[in-house]
């Protein structure tokens, strides 16, 4: 009646997870194909850098996209999950360099082709292990259609993309003022650069002026003065109206300064009278251009000073450079002031170095005529973004966009398809080296690339059409694009959706993807962010190694809030662990029960239950409470969570699913349900019950696979006539010929009596295994009542007679819902000795109370002692009394009827 099955007592994810995962791919089932019977679904992955291991955050956004593709594909559609790797421009070339640097040589020792060949290989490799720790986890993508952002067809896409944009007259070139990183030698977007709010200083300097006097400016960079090539001023500023005109002269250099009035100047900042720095500062810049003043670089590429700085500056790092600058102009007599000041500084967002404004030739796409249509598409809800305070955010960054710096003076990126004519200096953009230059006629070979490359941004913005084929026509472009849902961190919102959405809009005429879904970031149990420096990161595939892939996935998702951050700790992870085992356990005694074969002949509608027309097998309603309770429970939370993922709610679809299973399903349903799987009703009502756990066990596997799919393939492999995957069954949609309020009433009432009769039998001492009897007064709800009240065996109870009134023989009670339940004492319950061992505790405890008070009371003892201790003996001596009050109760309820 109760075989052993041929499973093992614990679920073992190290034995099952590589088995399961190995035969998904070898049977084909991530596989995506172009089907017009069937809705089209289609997931891009953000593609990984190449720049090393994983991190839980990859790992939270791989558990959103895995649980949307394995639901869609449960409700029939044609999925695709396109996976793929970014080749990380800066940050990958940084590394390698590092490598480099260990072995005591630099890229240029090298030379760009070997140095190139060295970035494959790393490339290459951590791009292989990349996709197996994905595949760890139980990513199911179609690993046939792997992408990388510089393969030759993604490569094409970008060289076309670039050159339609130089067509169209949105690409230009020119000298501007960029961000530009000292240490990794690049300029910088906007976008990567983070602002600190730091402590600095403001430093007053007098400029004396030719014809006698002088003019005061304000500044944080003092170091830079010794580039300055005019004194600016507002021209609404009465203080220094008559100075516009006049003629400054440079402290240190002795450079002859213009004082200029130009409106770009903030009368509020400092003194109103402003240095201007053409060569180190995007507003200076401007009002220079204004002016026609000349823009000297006194800062080098690599962050020290330049030979324009002059002695003794040249050479020195900026840091040195202004203490030096400070020095001397105390020591003539020309620095007024310095008062504290905090102030934003940028750093570069790759190694944290502070950004030097430098004026640059770089390339720069014009940038509003892209949003204007990516604002539209927002406005208008063609592209969704949930959470929706996420839209706001969006908008407002578009609506105030500058143009974008794409141009990076590294080497490993896509090499900007521009090629200067070394005769006439003209350069033509193109998608392949020109044959002949088309100004002067100079061969092809006398035609140079350009030697930057391109941001990685520009890229990833054609991720979505790129992977699918475009420029050319194909059949899963024409399929797949638009695709339907975007998963991505909240964090690059800007750096890479906004781009997707102005990249789609522009080149396919159609938003990239119909929702972008955005979560937040993983941080350690205790909310704080992972860090290496706090020694609080935590590795996903060694939580997978530990706990299983199962368990890291239950971990990042139950409970989680859509774009919320997520606190992970061991206690979250050993939960998922405890879970998959609950599963794991109830399919040992589910599969125990039923066998080799399925349970009659009617199992046919239960193996198709999840399509919208299935009716439960015909003929068949459940009489038993227990089944009825099963199966309403089920059609309710299926339901409930189906509701779930269609909002995104993935967090609530778990929990919900997550509760029901462990509290309704294991300890309520399977746990009511042996006393018929065991035979102790007869064959018929065994039969019945087998029929109803089949078809409720393998409808919960179906429910719980998209979030844990190892635990519940191993288990549907097993469910006598399951066939195939449990990812090609379908999603569970029960009828609602299931839902069975009355059941789902009475069961609940049941369940109330069986914990009463459960707190009454461990309140007056009852062995755990000793049968008792109970008496029950239902009131108006003896329908109910005498409907569930067999059910009180799960509480060892023998025997219950349903009574109008209170027992006469002493009882210890409880009522419930109105319902008075009683536990007799007369043959169950040795007064004397219960009131004996009540009596005893209710001693011990008020002894410890009293020393507790008399401690409290001792002079003086409130005051010297420390807040924290006084406080804790407080809450102590009110717990004691808290006990105390119980003890009493209990003993006088040893012979009194019902409290409420």
């Amino acid at each position: 009646m109760r075989p052993e099955p041929d499973l093992a007592r614990a679920f073992d994810p190290r034995a099952v997870e590589p088995r399961i995962y190995a035969r998904w791919e070898a049977d084909g089932l991530f596989h995506a194909e172009v089907d017009p019977a069937r809705r089209p679904y289609c997931i891009v992955m953000p593609p990984p850098n190449v720049t090393g291991d994983l991190h839980l955050g990859h790992a939270l956004d791989t558990v959103i996209q895995d649980v949307l593709v394995r639901w869609r594909r449960m409700e029939g559609d044609a999925v695709l999950w396109q996976p793929g790797t970014d080749h990380a421009g800066i940050a990958t070339q940084a590394v390698v360099e590092r490598r480099l640097l260990a072995e005591g040589r630099s890229r240029h020792d090298l030379g760009r082709e070997r140095f190139l060949e060295r970035v494959w290989a790393w490339k290459d490799e951590y791009e292989s292990h990349i996709l197996d720790q994905l595949r760890r986890m139980g990513a199911s993508a179609d690993w046939s259609r792997t992408r990388f952002t510089m393969d030759e067809g993604l490569s094409r896409a970008v060289v076309e993309v670039f050159v339609r944009y130089h067509e169209e007259g949105l690409l230009y070139r020119d000298d501007a003022v960029v961000h530009w990183c000292p240490d990794c030698r690049t300029a910088l977007s906007d976008l990567e650069v983070e602002h600190w709010e730091e402590d600095g200083a403001l430093w007053t300097i007098r400029y004396p002026l030719e014809g006698g006097g002088e003019i005061r400016v304000a500044t944080t960079r003092p170091e830079t003065m010794l580039g300055d090539t005019a004194v600016a001023v507002h021209p609404d500023d009465p203080r220094y109206r008559s100075l516009a005109g006049r003629t400054a002269i440079l402290p240190l250099v002795g450079r002859r300064l213009p004082v200029v009035a130009d409106p770009a100047v903030e009368r509020e900042f400092g003194t109103g009278a402003v240095k201007v720095t053409p060569g180190h500062d995007p507003l200076d810049f401007e009002i220079g251009r204004r002016h026609g003043l000349e823009a000297i670089q006194v800062v080098g590429w690599d962050g020290r000073m330049t030979d324009a700085a002059g002695e003794p500056y040249k050479g020195l790092r900026r840091e040195e450079a202004r203490r030096r600058v400070l020095a001397d102009l105390a020591a003539q007599g020309l620095l007024v002031s310095e008062a504290a000041h905090r102030h934003a500084v940028g750093h570069c967002s790759r190694c944290d170095a502070v950004i030097e404004p430098l004026v640059s030739r770089q390339w720069f796409l014009r940038m509003r005529p892209l949003a204007e249509p990516a604002i539209r598409a927002v406005r208008e809800g063609r592209l969704r973004i949930v959470p929706r305070r996420f839209t706001k955010i969006y908008l407002h960054w578009l609506e105030n966009i500058r143009d974008w710096c794409v141009s990076r003076q590294i080497w490993w990126g896509h090499r900007i398809p521009a090629y200067e004519c070394e005769v006439c200096g003209e350069t033509t953009v193109a998608r392949s080296r020109p044959e002949r230059c088309p100004r002067c006629g100079a061969e092809g070979t006398r035609l140079r690339q350009d030697e930057d490359v391109l941001d990685t941004w520009f890229s990833s913005a054609l991720w979505p059409f790129s992977t699918l084929g475009w420029p050319d026509d194909t059949a899963e472009l024409r399929f797949f694009y638009p695709t339907s849902t975007l998963v991505t961190g909240y964090d690059i919102l800007f750096f890479w959706v906004a781009r997707m959405a102005m990249s789609g809009l522009h080149f396919m005429g159609e938003v990239p993807f119909r929702t972008v879904l955005l979560h937040g970031l993983v941080r350690d149990a205790e909310g704080r962010k992972m860090s290496k420096s706090r020694g609080n990161t935590l590795d996903p595939v060694e939580l997978v190694d530990e706990y299983g892939a199962d368990a890291l996935r239950w971990a990042l998702v139950h409970g989680t809030a859509m774009g919320g951050d997520v606190n992970v700790g061991r206690e979250r992870l050993e939960a998922g662990r405890n879970f998959a085992n609950k599963i794991w356990n109830a399919g040992r005694f589910a599969l125990s029960q039923l066998g080799a074969s399925p349970p009659g002949r009617r199992e046919e509608a239960w193996l198709r239950a999840g399509l919208p027309d299935d009716r439960v097998p015909p003929g068949f309603a459940p009489a038993d409470l227990v089944d009825r309770f099963c199966l309403d429970r089920l059609a309710a939370h299926a339901a409930e969570v189906r509701r779930h993922l269609r909002r995104f709610e993935l967090g609530e679809a778990l929990a919900v699913a997550y509760a029901f299973v462990w509290d309704e399903f294991c300890d309520w349903y399977l746990e009511a349900s042996k006393h018929r799987l065991y035979g102790h009703e007869g064959e018929e009502a065994r039969a019945t019950a087998r029929l109803v756990l089949w078809g409720a066990f393998g409808t919960v596997l179906r429910l719980l696979h998209p979030f844990l799919p190892f635990v519940t393939e191993e288990l549907w492999s097993r469910l006598p006539g399951a066939r195939g995957s449990v990812m090609q069954a379908a999603y569970p949609r029960p009828p609602r010929a299931w839902r069975d309020p009355e059941a789902e009433s009475d069961m609940r009432l049941a369940i109330e009596l069986v914990r009463t009769v459960r707190a009454l039998r461990g309140e007056v001492g009852v062995e755990p295994g000793r049968p008792v009897r109970v008496v029950l007064v239902p009131g108006e709800l003896r329908p109910g009542v005498a409907r569930g009240a067999h059910l009180l065996r799960l509480a060892r109870v023998e025997s219950w007679e349903l009574a109008a009134r209170a027992p006469a023989e002493p009882a210890v009670a409880q009522v419930v819902r109105g319902v008075g339940v009683y536990l007799p004492l007369q043959g169950q319950v040795d007064v004397e000795r219960e009131a004996a061992r009540l009596e005893a505790e209710r001693r011990a405890v008020e002894e410890r109370r009293r020393r507790l008070a008399e401690r409290l009371a001792r002079p003086g003892y409130q005051e010297k002692a420390p807040a924290e201790v006084v406080a804790r003996d407080r809450a102590a001596l009110a717990e004691l009394e808290r006990v105390l009050a119980g003890l009493a109760e209990r003993a006088a309820r040893l012979g009194r009827g019902p409290q409420e």
